[in-house]
């Protein structure tokens, strides 16, 4: 038999051995053309799988931050862990099926890390706006995306601003997260000598064991969370904030054998509630609230005067949209060159289509009652992993809404835990500084003051807006 004639035989017998697909596969296939683009179903959902469990982490990092923001239990926002538990979900999920509907790509959006800590810590506990009045900034945000996208504009003035003030922001922003993050878990405390002091971890002097815990907690998390991360492992800042939770539990239940008054008086204000009551609190706490309250800035007025107000209004305003810009187009493009996505000339394919579906999420995000939604940079786990279509999109949403329902078991992890994620989210979003042209000083200057004054001053907006008008 001839060479030819074997490899004939050989190519039918593998048809034949070939498992047929379902037809429900075969839909799939065709719907989202997986074969032209070198993928196929198990590829796709396993792409979605590793996004979801890189970014899950939001639903409950955003929840407590909203709820409560230094981690002392004080609700300063009037919104509740169930409440924003549920309307972070939404928006997760309506993000990533419009970004999957829109441009096709493999992507996932839920409210943004930095964007949500502008709104918390500098708009509503800083400058004093409500929760509601906060939400306006972020309805203007999303409408005024959606008209620069439309006509363009929102590229051009992306490309419009310089380099490294570009590259210096997401630091800023990085250390300011990284900050909250020591502060909640009290690894750094007031002080009114310095403003600020380390935590004791002394374990002889004195410190209730519930005190220290955190603090030990805080420290063994992150260094988890590098660890995984180095070794590549799926979903690393995930299973560092729940390993951190059972070790905060295990610990204190340690204390709590030994008698430990102040461990047991943790576990004593434990309950469980029932994952309904969230929903129920996302309608009468969130949803609309930008409608029914936000508009009436009256109060703030009145405390701080109309000239302030406009200031405010204007560079916050400004400094949503640009944060907001920087994310998105920074993110949008590392996550399709980690998947070998861009097209022939290296750009984001559809790329517009993708900023609109930023755009509209983060104004549907402001109508339910979150910050900015934008698209996650945890979405390159995805595109590594061989997600090259909106099926991958598509399977992030769907595993959301099953999320939604697990709000009470969310409820649980505490405070320190969630600090872990918000420490390393800052020291990923450090890594543009290595680009930065220090030994110009033309560049140096304004690029360390907008990496520094954001959490020397508890202020991302005035930074941020300044830094886009550098004198050099």
């Amino acid at each position: 038999m001839s060479e030819q004639m074997e490899n004939e035989v050989v190519a039918e017998e593998q048809v034949a051995t070939e498992k047929p697909k379902s037809k429900f596969n075969a839909f799939l296939d065709r719907k989202f053309k997986l074969g032209e683009k070198g993928s196929n179903v198990k590829t796709e959902i396993i792409a979605g799988l590793t996004t979801f469990m890189a970014m899950v982490y939001i639903l409950m990092v955003n929840a407590g931050m909203f709820a409560d923001p230094f981690g002392d239990g004080t609700p300063i926002l009037g919104v509740s862990y169930g409440a924003m538990y549920i309307v972070t979900a939404l928006s997760a999920i309506i993000g990533t099926v419009l970004i999957g509907l829109l441009s096709g790509l493999p992507l996932a959006q839920a409210p943004g890390m930095g964007l949500n800590a502008f709104f918390v810590y500098t708009m509503c506990v800083g400058f004093g706006f409500s929760y509601a009045n906060a939400l306006v900034f972020i309805l203007i945000d999303g409408l005024v995306f959606i008209g620069l996208t439309v006509t363009g504009l929102r590229e051009k003035i992306f490309k419009a601003i310089p380099e490294d003030v570009k590259k210096a922001i997401p630091a800023g922003i990085g250390l300011f997260i990284a900050f909250l993050g020591v502060q909640n878990a009290k690894l750094v405390i007031p002080s009114t000598s310095t403003g600020v002091t380390m935590g004791s971890m002394n374990l002889l002097g004195g410190h209730d064991w519930a005190t220290l815990v955190p603090l030990f907690v805080v420290v063994l998390g992150v260094i988890a969370i590098a660890t995984m991360s180095k070794k590549k492992v799926s979903g690393a800042i995930l299973w560092g904030i729940l390993g951190s939770a059972v070790l905060y539990y295990a610990m204190l239940g340690l204390g709590a054998a030994f008698g430990d008054e102040s461990s047991k008086a943790v576990f004593a204000g434990i309950s469980m509630s029932n994952p309904i009551d969230a929903f129920k609190d996302f309608g009468t706490q969130t949803i609309g609230k930008v409608f029914t309250d936000g508009f009436n800035f009256t109060p703030y007025i009145e405390a701080h005067g109309v000239a302030n107000f406009v200031l405010i209004m204007i560079t916050s305003a400004l400094a949503f949209c640009l944060v907001d810009m920087f994310d998105t187009l920074g993110t949008l493009y590392g996550a399709c060159k980690s998947g070998n996505l861009l097209d022939e000339k290296g750009d984001v394919p559809n790329l517009n289509k993708a900023m609109m579906a930023d755009a509209v999420a983060t104004t549907a995000g402001a109508i339910l009652g979150t910050s900015t939604v934008t698209t996650f940079v945890e979405s390159s786990a995805g595109t590594a992993a061989g997600g090259k279509t909106a099926l991958t999109s598509y399977v992030v949403a769907i595993l959301f809404a099953l999320a939604m329902f697990l709000s009470p078991i969310a409820q649980l992890i505490p405070s320190c835990a969630t600090a872990t994620a918000l420490i390393y989210v800052g020291v990923l979003m450090m890594n543009n500084v290595r680009d930065i042209e220090w030994s110009d000083p033309a560049i140096a200057l304004p690029a360390f003051l907008t990496i520094a004054m954001m959490p020397f001053t508890y202020n991302i907006s005035l930074v941020s807006a300044s830094a886009c008008f550098p004198t050099y």
